[in-house]
């Protein structure tokens, strides 16, 4: 069954907050993640499913970048996003229901910037896969097409379809 999966760093935070769980995105940030939904609409990306960090700027993330495309799905919040190791986040990924065909996940830097080059199976647009090597900086969202139950998602199993960095 094809599968679409994007991965998404949050967008720019402010450098303070109670904890590092709570800092919220900066004004930038807002308007960065609403740009980057706005770009994944226009891809034709519409999510069944979003799974996303419980930290504060991941969800003001995911708000602004639903707010950009015109989602109205309410987020799948999840805590052990915010500390996980790409392995990890990859188990999440594991766990989604096979009837989910289209996924969203929001995450932190360096996990989902490596999460992306793993799956990466190397036989997208090379040039888009240059574009997203090395650096995966704040609101960078890569999308890849993947076919497959989601239980057996691994590395080099998904094809990079499109990366872009969301910026206002």
């Amino acid at each position: 069954m094809a599968r679409r999966l994007v991965v998404m760093r949050h967008a720019k935070a402010e450098q303070d907050g109670p904890t590092d769980f709570e800092r919220p995105l900066a004004d930038r940030g807002r308007r960065d993640a609403v740009e980057a939904g706005s770009w994944l609409s226009a891809q034709g990306v519409e999510p069944a499913h979003a799974l996303v960090s419980a930290a504060l700027r991941t969800q003001q993330t995911w708000e602004a970048v639903a707010s950009g495309a015109g989602w109205s799905l309410a987020p799948d919040l999840d805590r052990g996003l915010y500390a996980a190791g790409p392995e990890t986040a990859l188990d999440l990924v594991r766990l989604v229901p096979d009837a989910v065909t289209s996924l969203v996940v929001i995450g932190h830097n360096p996990t989902v910037g490596v999460l992306a080059q793993v799956l990466d199976d190397g036989s997208g647009d090379a040039a888009v896969a240059a574009s997203m090597a090395g650096d995966f900086p704040t609101c960078a969202v890569a999308v890849f097409s993947y076919d497959g139950a989601w239980a057996d998602l691994g590395e080099g199993t998904a094809r990079l379809e499109a990366f872009h960095v969301g910026r206002a």
